[in-house]
């Protein structure tokens, strides 16, 4: 009998929590990125906020459609190793970066034109401008950001978390310098504002891709998967079976993100200050989100192991573990949300600033709401991360669209607008479409579950 299936579930636990804390880690520290852009861009001016909230949305959306193909990398290389196939991790991994090069290359076009965009949406004009100035210098960092998307996936499956979070953190301390001299115009460097923030993105992207590149390539226990050596021969069987696990991953993560952005369009119809209020709230709630995605992405990696073993009753405790670990930090963010909002939304905001009062005032009822769908959201989180790992992608992107776009955005309308409730309604309706998913994708997993 493999050893493995013997493990406790305090062995799952802490075997979760091993390979988890560093993810969880490294996505916060991503995620910190855009909180830099954020606080110091609500430090610069209201309207220069409220456009990056828009540009940042839309970088997002694209990125979440794009990071599809690396992030099938993940589940994909857990499973070969499970099974002792090395080869096909090289083989893997390499189509993801390729695939993840041809789609950053393609949709820039989008980021050039995106003000007439924004302007057909409805946006102020004075917003889209400044969007479109952010997101055509931010963009050209879509293709690294893809690139360091599938390699952090490919260490992540090696178990290599430590250095992907490492590097993350250097990142950060790299984007907030360069935001403080750029956007500001500090330390002799011009005073550029949005567009300051755009180039360190850039250059943060480009850096942190490299950084990975270079372990991934010279690191003297991964030298045997000779990731790079004729890296430009394609590998088309290897492309097809990323490309088919990976677009419904893109198209789920678009569909969920576009549910975040089609509110931020309908808060910007209601105002500039609830629009800035609502960016600050979604960028609260989506640091608690990093948590119940770092122990989902480890949870992936498990249950493909498992998978690639044949160890179902690994698998099934696995995903148990998680789903209660994932449960539990829910519930103290409900708490903290609940007790706290109006302190946590200042730490957004220059307080001296005309219209700081009415985003706090309006950000601490978008952060109680927000407190609802905590446990949902986990739930919703932690089902997709098992089902990835058993290579089960395309029900489940049906299942979130679904959810959705068929509820969720048309809870959010009619609560807002018809319904009189405003931005309050908004956020009431993204509550009723995760509600939906969760169950739906939860009850998939366990019915198509190996038996133990």
């Amino acid at each position: 009998m493999n050893t493995f299936s013997r493990l406790s579930k305090t062995d799952h636990a802490r075997a979760l929590l091993a390979l988890g804390l560093p993810l969880i880690g490294s996505h916060l520290a991503q995620m910190a990125l855009h909180v830099t852009d954020t606080v110091m861009l609500g430090w610069y001016g209201v309207v220069e906020l409220a456009s990056v909230v828009l540009g940042a949305s839309a970088f997002f959306i694209v990125f979440i459609l794009g990071s599809g193909f690396g992030q099938a990398v993940m589940p994909m290389v857990a499973q070969a190793l499970g099974r002792g196939d090395e080869v096909q991790v090289r083989r893997d991994t390499r189509m993801g970066l390729w695939l993840s090069i041809g789609f950053g290359a393609a949709c820039y076009p989008v980021f050039w034109r995106s003000e007439s965009i924004l302007l057909a949406l409805g946006q102020q004009p004075d917003v889209s401008a400044l969007a479109q100035d952010y997101l055509r210098i931010a963009g050209l960092g879509m293709m690294p950001a893809l690139l360091v998307m599938a390699l952090k996936s490919y260490l992540a499956a090696l178990e290599r978390t430590q250095v992907v979070l490492w590097i993350t953190m250097t990142a950060v301390v790299l984007n907030a310098g360069i935001n403080y001299a750029l956007i500001f115009g500090n330390w002799g460097a011009p005073e550029m504002g949005v567009r300051g923030a755009a180039i360190a993105s850039v250059l943060t992207q480009v850096v942190t891709f490299v950084a990975l590149g270079f372990y991934a390539h010279w690191q003297p226990d991964l030298r045997r998967f000779n990731l790079f050596q004729r890296f430009w021969r394609p590998d088309w069987q290897a492309m097809h079976q990323v490309y088919r696990v990976g677009w419904p991953i893109g198209l789920t993560g678009l569909a969920e993100g576009g549910l975040f952005q089609a509110s931020a369009i309908m808060m910007g119809w209601i105002g500039t200050v609830q629009l800035a209020a609502h960016g600050i709230a979604l960028e609260v709630t989506a640091l608690a989100f990093m948590v119940h995605l770092g122990l989902s992405n480890a949870a992936t990696v498990r249950v493909g192991r498992a998978m690639g073993q044949g160890n179902a009753q690994s698998l099934r405790d696995g995903a148990k573990v998680a789903l209660v670990l994932s449960l539990g930090f829910g519930v103290a963010m409900v708490v903290l949300f609940l007790a706290l909002p109006g302190p946590i939304v200042a730490l957004f905001l220059d307080r001296t600033n005309p219209s700081a009062g009415a985003i706090i005032a309006f950000g601490t009822v978008l952060l109680a709401l927000s407190a609802l769908f905590q446990m949902v959201d986990a739930t919703q989180a932690m089902a997709l991360g098992f089902l990835r790992g058993m290579q089960d992608t395309r029900a489940p992107m049906w299942i979130v669209t679904l959810s959705y776009w068929g509820l969720g955005i048309p809870s959010s309308y009619v609560l807002a607008f018809p319904l009189g409730f405003g931005g309050a309604g908004l956020w009431l309706g993204l509550t009723v479409g995760l509600s939906v998913a969760a169950g739906l994708l939860m009850w998939r997993f366990w019915s198509r579950a190996p038996k133990a």
